[in-house]
């Protein structure tokens, strides 16, 4: 069973059914009910057009659970006759789902959420990572979300800033490995830049491109993490880094910056530099002011921390992490790192182990682990 087809159709199959008047939590049920049918069907019979045959299955679920439901009288009118299986258009629905989740019914924060659960495929647990809140509350906040836009006519697209949240915390969450869905965002990201003229859509998508260009090198042959740093930069993809700082220059050519424009340029700079060393972190702490005057975001002045301590030295940068609370994830990490430019080899070490703790995942904590072994070597010796 190809799973990665499967997690590709579930968008378009999604949109056909809202299109169909099904509200947006029976579709998706109806959706996951039709994966768990291809799973069980297709491995001995599969069919010639999968997306048709998940549209025609998924369907007669809606249907099924619409007509023995208590409100069938009042869904009876939305309820038109079952398609006559057969090829399905091919469209790509998957942006156009994007903008019908990212409903006006819907606060921005909560359409994200509902959008990134039921198209992105990401666990209720990746996305309360992402916006920092505990799995329960974000739990709470897509089942509020669903019932929000249950019964709801999805005829009100969205606005453009909820969508290219949406598609940023995407790519995010699939640049960091736990599910590949970093290339995905990009395709949609190129469609949304190709239809509509806004400069930060392509300064977005210039972001994903300048992250994108790095990620063979991010990782050592047995999957453990190389931080920027310690990266090839021969394995670099140039073609992708050249295309990103031209869409770069092309959007702050407009004069109308915003936060993805300005880590864009962030990304460029630490892409121009052929060293480490040669990295201008003068200019990147002020792009990092910019955008805290543009977020005011905790996690923003955390890694503005760090560009300081690069820039104007450790103590520094230890001085703008203590103004933020130590509760802030990767606070730790970025004090123990800190420490060690400052000699504090002892500290670091802890710290370093502490941060291990509160990794967010597995090549994270594997990195921080070997930092404090290999600090307490030192110390040792």
């Amino acid at each position: 069973m190809d799973e990665a087809l499967l997690r590709s159709l579930t968008p378009g199959v999604l949109a056909v059914l809202v299109r169909r008047g099904a509200d947006f939590a029976a579709a998706e049920d109806a959706v996951q009910d039709a994966l768990v049918e291809a799973v069980r069907v297709w491995p001995a019979d599969p069919p010639r057009d999968a997306k048709g045959w998940l549209v025609t299955v998924a369907w007669r679920k809606f249907l099924d659970a619409t007509r023995s439901d208590t409100a069938r009288r009042r869904r009876e009118d939305r309820i038109d006759e079952e398609p006559v299986p057969g090829p399905a258009p091919a469209v790509d629905d998957t942006l156009q789902l994007y903008f019908l989740c990212a409903h006006p019914s819907l606060t921005p924060s909560s359409a994200v959420a509902l959008t990134l659960r039921a198209v992105g495929g990401l666990t209720t647990r990746q996305i309360a990572q992402a916006y920092l809140v505990p799995e329960t509350t974000m739990a709470q906040r897509i089942s509020r979300a669903k019932r929000t836009v249950s019964g709801v006519r999805f005829d009100q697209p969205g606005d453009v800033a909820t969508v290219l949240r949406v598609l940023y915390l995407v790519f995010n969450e699939g640049y960091s490995g736990d599910v590949d869905l970093a290339g995905e965002a990009i395709r949609l990201t190129r469609q949304l830049a190709a239809a509509i003229d806004h400069p930060e859509v392509v300064g977005l998508l210039a972001l994903m491109l300048l992250h994108h260009a790095r990620r063979a090198s991010r990782t050592a042959p047995d999957g453990a993490l190389v931080p920027l740093a310690e990266q090839d930069r021969t394995r670099w993809d140039t073609a992708a880094i050249a295309e990103g700082v031209r869409i770069l220059q092309a959007a702050l050519a407009r004069d109308r910056l915003g936060e993805f424009q300005a880590q864009a340029a962030i990304a460029a700079l630490h892409a121009d530099a052929p060293t480490a060393e040669e990295t201008d972190w003068v200019q990147i702490v002020e792009w990092y002011d910019e955008l805290v005057r543009l977020t005011d975001s905790p996690v923003v002045r955390l890694n503005r921390a760090v560009a300081v301590g690069e820039a104007d030295g450790p103590r520094a940068g230890l001085a703008a992490l203590a103004a933020l609370e130590d509760s802030l994830p990767r606070h730790t990490a970025a004090a123990a790192y800190l420490h060690e430019r400052a000699g504090d080899l002892t500290t670091a070490a802890r710290m370093y182990a502490e941060a291990a703790h509160k990794a967010p995942n597995l090549a994270e904590r594997d990195y921080l682990t070997r930092q404090a072994a290999r600090l307490n070597c030192l110390g040792r010796h």
